[in-house]
């Protein structure tokens, strides 16, 4: 049978998207849009005319120097806020007001506070607002998480994720708790999903002078999964991995080549040769094949799909807000020196399937 052509009347026109500050992310986000069938990047707006100078010499977009101006001369549908976090809420908050459908890069906002109003602001007005917790969209992230609800490692016993490299040059308004931390806080609730009993962290500023470049941070959910999360600006290399480990073996997972590899227990229980211990024994290596995707792109994609009310799952609002809050749990737990309990969050991260 031949397929049925739809006449163009009935084709779904791109969405026509802003974008809001031009530095690293925002760059990037200007690259993917322009590449997407579905949008249409309009406009680009950043105070630095030396950013909108590029912009210009590409064509991708018609540039201004301030966003509201482009919000009073253009007919956009959409938003991306990729400006520095201090100013995350003013920037929603002028898009909301425009009833304009918005993604923030993460985190949410630099305090609860600030968090939580752009959640209540968003509430209950029939937009889409989500967050940019880009690692969700991480292929080798996606494969870890499915093994985990299959049971591959059985019960999980504890993670421990490593996000460590340089200080880049793009960050100025926040220390390494809001900028690299949100990262793995928010992974780590979405692949264990249970409360959080207690989190006792350590912070230190050794070599930046505004704000921490270090954190190790020590968390123990109501199951008894414990995790432990090490973040620098200090290391001349950049690693971003994760571990997780149960019962049934271990996952390795290397967030930037999106490597997965599981290393499998092939016997736990009761060993009598030895002296009638328990433990584990060395078993087999498997290296997941993985379908390499940009986690911006896949990203994008459904942020564009949520909004033509196609099947798109994107981070709600309300996960950014539990990151932004476990954050603000490391720095407390820093300040007082103990562990830090009864911590506000949801039980469970929104899954994205």
């Amino acid at each position: 049978m031949s397929p049925i052509l739809l006449p163009d009347s009935l084709e779904q026109p791109p969405v026509r998207v802003g974008v809001i500050g031009l530095g690293n992310m925002g760059r990037n986000h200007v690259r993917v849009l322009s590449e997407l069938p579905q949008v249409e990047l309009v406009a680009v707006a950043d105070p630095s005319d030396g950013a909108l100078e590029v912009m210009r010499r590409s064509r991708r977009a018609r540039t201004y120097l301030d966003y509201l101006d482009m919000f009073d001369r253009e007919d956009l549908e959409a938003v991306v806020v990729a400006v520095p976090t201090s100013a995350h809420e003013e920037v929603v908050q002028a898009a909301l007001s425009r009833n304009l459908h918005f993604l923030v890069e993460k985190p949410l906002a630099p305090t609860v506070e600030a968090a939580r109003r752009i959640v209540d602001a968003a509430d209950g007005r029939g937009l889409v607002g989500t967050v940019g917790h880009i690692e969700r969209y991480n292929p080798a992230l996606a494969a870890l998480r499915r093994g985990v609800v299959a049971g591959e490692i059985g019960r999980v016993f504890q993670l421990r994720a490593v996000r460590t490299g340089p200080l880049p040059d793009r960050i100025r308004d926040v220390g390494v708790i809001v900028d690299l931390a949100t990262h793995e806080l928010d992974v780590i609730r979405y692949l264990v999903g249970k409360p959080i009993d207690r989190l006792f962290a350590e912070t230190a500023r050794r070599m930046h002078s505004d704000h921490e470049d270090l954190s190790v941070t020590l968390m123990r959910f109501a199951d008894g999964t414990i995790a432990l999360l090490d973040v620098n600006w200090l290391t001349p290399v950049k690693v971003r991995e994760l571990t997780v480990i149960g019962e049934g073996g271990m996952y390795r997972l290397d967030y930037v080549a999106q490597d997965l590899y599981f290393y499998e227990n092939s016997y736990v229980g009761y060993w009598a040769e030895f002296g009638g211990r328990n433990g584990v024994s060395e078993g087999n290596m498997v290296k997941y094949r993985i379908d390499r995707a940009e986690p911006l792109r896949v990203e994008l994609e459904a942020f564009v799909r949520a909004i033509r009310g196609e099947e798109g799952v994107v981070v709600p609002l309300a996960d950014g807000l539990a990151a932004v809050t476990l954050a603000e749990a490391v720095r407390e737990s820093a300040r007082l020196q103990r562990a830090v309990r009864d911590i506000d969050v949801a039980t469970a991260a929104t899954i994205l399937d």
